[in-house]
This record gives C-alpha cells, structure tokens and sequence, in this order.
C-alpha cells in the first residue's frame, strides 16, 4: 500500500464525549454571498433530510443509537511521535467491510447477531483514506486544494456517517460538499459538471448508501471523473484507513473542527441533476417543452432517494404524477423494500398502475442506482424484459452493437436479441461492475458494446459514461414514448409492450440457494471458495458424462448447463459462502429433472446445505 503524502492531514477520532442530546432540526445556514446555489454550512448538527422532514419515530430511532458515537479530532500524518493514541477503541477488520466496489457494514444497533461495525471513527478513518487516495490518483500539490462531494440516502444513520465522513476529508485538508439526500447517480455527475455556482466538478464523491439492504445497515460508493471504484482501489483505501484508525490521536480535536468549519458548504445538486435529465427527454422529443403532457406516470420511491423524479423531472416534462407513492425518505422502509427484484415491491406498483388507470409505473432501488417499470395493463419490465426493453431501444440506435449482461440472463433473452433485434448477446459475470468493465474492455478491443445491464435492474449506456444510473435508464424509456407521441403515434405504454414482443419467457424460473457451513469438518481448515469451486468442477464433471445434457459453449462464471427445454446455472457467489442455483425450464417437471441432475451431484459434499433443492424438486 503507497504512502500518503505528507503534506496531507489525517483526520482522526478522538472519544471526548457522547452525543446524547445532538440537535438536529432548527440549525440556521448563513448563505455564502459568492454563490447563491451554495450555503456555509457547520458540520456537526445533523440537518434536516432534503425535500421532507425526518419523522419523530426516526429521530428517536437515530438519537438512541447515537448515544454510543463519539466526537473527533485531527492530526497530522507527520504528527510528532508524543501524541497520545485513542483509547479505548474497538478492533475493526476493515478488509471485511468491502463489498466488491462497495464498503458496507452495520451502522444501527440492534439486530441481534449484527454488531455495529461501521462506527463513525471507521467512517472517518475510511474518509482520510479516501482522501489520500485521493490526492495520489489526482497528482495535487499544496497549491491545489481537492474537493469531494458527499450525499446520502435516507437511512437513518445517513446524517452521522455524513458528519463523520466530512471531517475525515476536511481534516486532510480537502474540502467538502455536502448534498444532503441525493442518489448515486447524482453523485457520479458532480464529477462531471461544469458550474462554478454549484462548486463544480468535484475531484471525487462520496455516496452514503446500503442498496436495498435492511435500514441497520449503511455503505459508502466512491466515485471520480473516471467512474466508480474497482475492488482494488477499495481494498487500498480500507488498507490505509485500518492504519490511520490504528494510529488515532486525541491532540488536534480543535483543529479539526475548525478546517470543517471552514471548509464544508451545502449544496443543493439534485436540482442540476433533475434538470438534466429533464433536457434529455426534451431534446429526444424535438426540444418539445412538454413532451409527456397528457401522460400519466406514477412513481414508487420505496422511501428511498428516489422521490424527486415525480416532482422535479414527470412533473416539469408535462406528467400527471397523480397516485406516485412513497415518495417521502423513510430511512425505516416502512411500506416495502426499495428493490426492484423484490416482488412485494413490483407488486405495489403495479396495483398504482392499476388503481390510478396510469400509463407507466415506475419503481427505484433506495439511491436510484436501479430502477424498473410497469406498463399500463400491469406487466412488468423488470429482469429479463427489462433488459430485452432496453436492447430493443438501443438497439434501433446502434444496429448490431453487443448488449453485456450479467450470467443468470435466460436463454429466451439471448435469441430476442440476436435473432429478432439483430445484436449480439454476451453474457458475462455476476456484479454491475464486472458487466459494465466487460463493455468498456470490449470496445476497447474494437467489439461495439452501447448496453451494460444486469438482471438486478442495473444499467449502464455508453452515452451515459457507464454510469449504472436507475433514473437515466428509465430517461430512455420515457425519451421513446416522448418520440412516439411527437411522431404522432398513441397508445399511451404500448410502443415500449410492443418493443419486446417475441420474447420467449421460461415457464418456470427459481433461484434456489446452497449454503456452504463453514466450520464443518468437511472443509478441513480450508476456504469456503476452494470448496465451492470443488463442488463446480465436480458437477461439471458429471455433465459431461450425461448425453441429454450440454455444457455452455462460452460461459464466464459457474457450471451453465442446457436440457430438457430449459438451463441451469450453479455458481459461487462473489461474497457470501453460498452456491447460488438458477434454473429455468418450460414446465416445472423440465425444471425438476434439472434440479435432480445437480442434486445428485452435490450430494457428495456434506457441508453443502441442499435443503432449498430438496424441497424444490419433492414440490
């Protein structure tokens, strides 16, 4: 792991006092006269979420497990070697905290068997680190002084991780923009925008999210003009903030506090990034003010960041919003989970639809990273039609160009591609990043890829600087009815129905899944991925013993094998101990003798729990 330079200033925690009685509503901002759009902003009280206020049951919630958070101070990285480490600080392993290209952790107490491992001198320490990262990757000298963006979700530990995380990066002497509640999307574009009334671009950017996970958990995205960050920039940064959280130092409290109170402004980017998306539908509809005046589109946000698409893009582009639901930030996800592939979800945006005779639903994971959507008869565009949805569109503006998808995309998808639209299908590994990196390599070696698209609801176009943005996805979808209308063609949601006609969709599709016990006997001491690729290779073995059945000719993950009508996919998950098996079959007795086939195999590996394909194939 390379050094951080000197000359840059770790922020570090510092445990002087609890935080029992920390305000959060009422704290003034003093608005900076140079930039109307920006406001001086003091980092240590919380600040109301943008767009809604925070409900009384959250801020209880919040304020009963910030009794256990600590205030913080800064050093330097060149302190002098009398400076006295913080006690009392609890060990942290932090290469567990990553996630892929993510950090994810618990940040809430209170589930039992979930220790909060995501404290605020963790959140610091990872800030400082991504700071020195930083400045290494951007070559700045003292005579350039880095900004980073910070914006969050509506987790209800979002407001402490943002105060903690800023002065990470002021204390190293960068400085910082808070967002307030904002959406992963937004910022990876700050990045990339061009406006000095908004503090634009930043050099990096920081989202505070956890997906769709449960609303103890919390995480943090990392983005620069370049993208998002790879595995190994993360396992740098956590390298190097298990080593400044190591090194703690109570002796520069005080100055810490004060380069944030310095050098941390709010700023309301969300506004920018609407507006954006709102052009785009415009200029796709003939620089038409209204193009969707007479539709009527609902929105589920699932509480998450997802809200402001009713108001600030539907609404301005001419939509009747009337019948949008969960629009307000709930860091508790009250009504359902944000996520798209959950079928309580789908399911209550498709009753919006219904119930308000809507022409399109519209539905977004928690920081709108993921989205999908229902048409006006209540079919759902999500998973393998939603990517057949958006290869029909692309495909129309780039004939013959390849369509990335993740392993577990159907075989029905793969011949609607090439035989019906005239593209070319590559399916490749499980993870939006490893997706959207095969596109970008693929066009770097002269093979043109405009879709990168997992069947999560990730997407990610190339016009879009591989971006894997929910709400930019569904901007082409709303470009397409746009133009259908302007070109004088009706029918309300129609045009997208009609888009994936000739789809042949599987009879039956399940996703079972195998844990791996860790500490049986049967591993020996040895690593749950080395069992898990034993039990691959001796599946795959097996396949190749049986005539009805027929390995995948290219395949990049796991054992994918064709028969009986159908497919099955068995692979080791990219984090957890766990044999993730996907099959789709015509029918369900296709799908069980599938099933058999692999049931038999893995029965020779007794810490493989086989009780999810048990009971599937006696169903």
């Amino acid at each position: 792991m390379s050094a951080m330079s000197g000359k840059v200033v770790h922020n570090v925690c510092v445990s002087q006092c609890y935080q029992q009685n920390r305000q959060i509503i009422g704290t003034q901002y003093r608005r900076d006269r140079c930039a109307p759009n920006v406001r001086n902003f003091l980092p240590f009280q919380g600040g109301k979420l943008a767009w809604t206020g925070i409900s009384s049951m959250q801020l209880h919630t919040l304020s009963k497990h910030r009794s256990g958070f600590v205030n913080h101070g800064t050093v330097h990285c060149n302190a002098a070697p009398t400076t006295s480490v913080v006690p009392s600080l609890d060990k942290v392993d932090f290469l567990k905290l990553q996630n892929g290209s993510d950090i994810r952790g618990v940040a809430v107490a209170g589930v039992e068997g979930e220790p909060v491992n995501l404290t605020e001198p963790v959140a610091e320490a990872i800030a400082a680190a991504f700071s020195g990262w930083l400045v290494e990757k951007k070559k700045a000298d003292a005579s350039g002084r880095l900004g980073v963006s910070i914006g969050h979700d509506s987790r209800i530990s979002a407001q402490v991780l943002q105060d903690a995380i800023s002065r990470g990066i002021a204390g190293a002497g960068l400085n910082v923009v808070q967002y307030g509640l904002a959406s992963t999307p937004a910022m990876f574009n700050s990045t990339l925008t061009e406006d000095d009334a908004f503090l634009c671009p930043v050099d990096g950017s920081i989202m505070i999210t956890a997906s769709h996970l449960p609303y103890n958990r919390n995480g943090f995205k990392f983005f620069t003009n370049a993208g998002g960050l790879g595995k190994a920039d993360i396992k740098d940064i956590l390298e190097r903030a298990a080593d400044i959280y190591n090194n703690l130092t109570t002796e520069s409290l005080m100055t810490s506090k004060e380069q944030a109170h310095a050098s941390i402004k709010r700023v309301d980017y969300m506004t920018i990034y609407a507006s954006d998306l709102v052009k785009a539908v415009r200029k796709a509809a003939g620089n038409i003010e209204k193009p969707l005046e007479g539709f009527h589109i609902v929105v589920d946000a699932g509480n998450g960041a997802g809200g402001f698409f009713a108001a600030k893009v539907l609404e301005p582009l001419g939509a009747v919003t009337a019948g949008s639901q969960f629009l307000e930030p709930d860091g508790m996800f009250p009504n359902h989970i944000p996520n798209p592939e959950d079928k309580t979800a789908m399911k209550a945006i498709t009753q919006a639809v219904l119930h308000n005779k809507a022409d399109l639903g519209i539905i977004f994971d928690t920081d709108v990273d993921r989205s999908a959507a229902v048409d006006s008869t209540g079919r759902e565009f999500n998973r393998n039609r939603l990517i057949a949805l958006m290869s029909a569109i692309v495909l129309e503006e780039h004939p013959g160009t390849t369509i990335v998808t993740d392993s577990v995309t159907s075989d029905g998808l793969t011949t609607f591609i090439e035989k019906k639209l005239g593209g070319k299908h590559h399916r490749f590994k499980r993870g939006y990043r490893n997706v959207i990196d095969e596109a970008i390599r693929l066009n770097s070696i002269g093979e043109e890829s405009h879709l990168a698209i997992e069947t999560s609801g990730h997407g990610a176009l190339k016009e879009n600087h591989w971006l894997d943005d929910g709400a930019y996805l569904m901007v082409k979808i709303l470009n397409k009815l746009a133009s259908a209308r302007a070109s004088g063609v009706g029918g309300g949601s129609k045009v997208l129905t009609d888009l994936v006609q000739g789809l042949l969709e599987p009879g039956v599709a399940v996703e079972l899944r195998l844990k791996i016990n860790q500490n049986h006997p049967a591993l020996k001491g040895g690593s749950f991925r080395d069992y898990g690729q034993a039990v691959l290779k001796h599946l795959e073995n097996s396949v190749e013993s049986d005539p009805k059945l027929q390995k995948a000719p290219v395949n990049y993950e796991g054992v994918r094998v064709s028969g009986f009508g159908g497919w099955f996919l068995l692979r080791l998950s990219l984090h957890d101990p766990v044999l993730p098996l996907n099959i789709e079959a015509p029918s369900n007795e296709d799908a069980v003798k599938l099933g058999l086939h692999v049931l038999a195999a893995v029965k020779e590996f007794p810490a493989l729990d086989t009780s999810a394909l048990d009971k599937f194939v006696q169903a």
